[in-house]
């Protein structure tokens, strides 16, 4: 798997997508302001390996697009939110009971429960990530859990491969988190580049994403 062509190609398709189309590139930030419905409707649209960049319309659509994956993404949060909420359970009880000793055991158990949970939303994103592509391809969110399917595509493109690919995707999030980082440090102008940023990211994610699991031959 050639990773550096695949953050290349996800490079050039985001720029495509709003450089020199600015008409396009202001929609975009305005269905990003619109809580970002209309933007996850489009990026759906690149999930189904439209190339080159689609363009934007049928704000209908987009919409209602948007609110399915919204709801997608949801249904996979849910283990993570009841782990989250039983620790805060866990922590709030041993607050309460006044008791030193049973409050730093509260405190020990919500900081092992915090590695659990991240290593859970770990998991659950490995999976999550080809449930979206199957989702975006089959218009089912039904699709989004097929458990069977998902693990079927991850085992074509490899355990390795895939993680590996995920592990660079992070690495271009960190990127992009520190020129963020920078760019917050710039009173409002940053917030608004930062806001003109989120777009062109979430595409350029999207289609790494796309081509990743097209590397499987689905």
């Amino acid at each position: 798997m050639d990773y550096g062509n695949m953050v290349g190609d996800s490079f050039e398709y985001a720029k495509e997508a709003v450089v020199g189309k600015w008409n396009q590139w202001v929609m975009l930030i305005i269905a990003t302001i619109l809580l970002g419905l209309p933007l996850m409707g489009y990026v759906l649209k690149v999930l189904r390996g439209e190339k080159p960049a689609p363009e934007v319309e049928d704000w209908g659509t987009l919409f209602i697009d948007g609110i399915k994956f919204l709801i997608v993404y949801i249904i996979w949060m849910i283990p993570i939110m009841i782990v989250w909420a039983i620790l805060i359970g866990v922590g709030f009880a041993g607050a309460m009971t006044g008791d030193e000793t049973a409050a730093m055991a509260a405190v020990g158990t919500m900081m092992v429960g915090m590695l659990v949970v991240f290593v859970l939303a770990v998991i659950i994103g490995l999976f999550a990530m080809i449930g979206a592509v199957r989702f975006a391809r089959t218009g089912s969110i039904g699709e989004a859990f097929n458990f069977s399917a998902i693990l079927a595509t991850i085992s074509k493109i490899g355990w390795v491969p895939y993680i590996i690919a995920i592990v660079v995707l992070g690495v271009c999030g960190i990127v992009f988190g520190i020129v963020v980082g920078i760019l917050m440090v710039i009173p409002i102008i940053g917030w608004l580049i930062y806001l003109c940023l989120i777009s062109p990211w979430a595409i350029f994610v999207a289609r790494y994403v796309c081509q990743l699991y097209d590397s499987a031959g689905a």
